[in-house]
């Protein structure tokens, strides 16, 4: 009897370390934008990637964490998707990824001075920072391209140099990586970035792993992406 107790203790303690080592396991926060507005496979195709990621055991320190740009967390995508993000910038947040999505009508958001000035806090700490589509020119905006490598939607590498002729247009070209940012062309495309950041966080093999995962290795080999 004294040994089965001895033996139910153990198993307590045990139970309460492994629940307290899961609770205190995410200690890294990957942040994606959101609001009213943005294109849905900008914020959705990080979220799959990076959310089936953290379930594994090699990248479970990380979190992914939605983060609307208002105070009010309720954000409609436009193709009419409605999210609840996590949290706000005016929330006391330190990311160790920062993923900027876009929009069709960026105007208001570039001209938000809140936002403009939490991406360039952000990237002062972060690891990385990237966005999709047309996010560059928030990145840009808050000055994290400057003197590096960048493009944006497929057709809007033009206007980008003009707002911003200190960043190095690439044109033509899906993702760029340069100095911890990575910027790409958005839509469907943000899931090639996607994953070639978390094998910028992890490995190509657990990046390999997430695409199989997700099933999106058939996509790959159907269009040789």
């Amino acid at each position: 009897m004294e040994n089965k107790k001895r033996l139910l203790l153990s198993m307590g303690v045990g139970m309460t370390f492994f629940i307290c080592s899961v609770a205190a396991a995410a200690t890294s926060k990957i942040g994606i934008l959101v609001f009213d507005g943005f294109l849905t496979s900008d914020v959705t195709a990080p979220i799959e990637v990076f959310g089936a990621a953290t379930k594994k055991a090699w990248f479970s320190s990380y979190e992914v964490v939605v983060i609307s740009v208002t105070k009010n967390k309720v954000v409609i995508s436009e193709e009419g998707l409605r999210i609840i993000a996590d949290k706000t910038i005016y929330d006391d947040l330190k990311l160790d990824v920062l993923i900027v999505p876009s929009a069709y009508e960026m105007d208001a958001y570039l001209e938000n001075k809140a936002l403009v000035q939490y991406i360039r806090d952000q990237s002062r700490s972060a690891s990385w920072m990237a966005s999709n589509c047309s996010g560059a020119f928030l990145l840009g905006e808050a000055g994290v391209l400057d003197g590096k490598r960048a493009t944006t939607w497929a057709g809007g590498e033009k206007d980008l140099l003009k707002a911003y002729p200190e960043i190095k247009v690439q044109f033509d070209t899906n993702v760029v990586v340069d100095k911890k940012v990575i910027t790409s062309n958005g839509g469907p495309v943000s899931y090639q970035a996607a994953f070639l950041l978390l094998e910028k966080l992890s490995s190509k093999k657990f990046a390999t792993e997430i695409s199989e995962t997700i099933q999106f290795n058939r996509l790959e080999r159907a269009f040789k992406l």
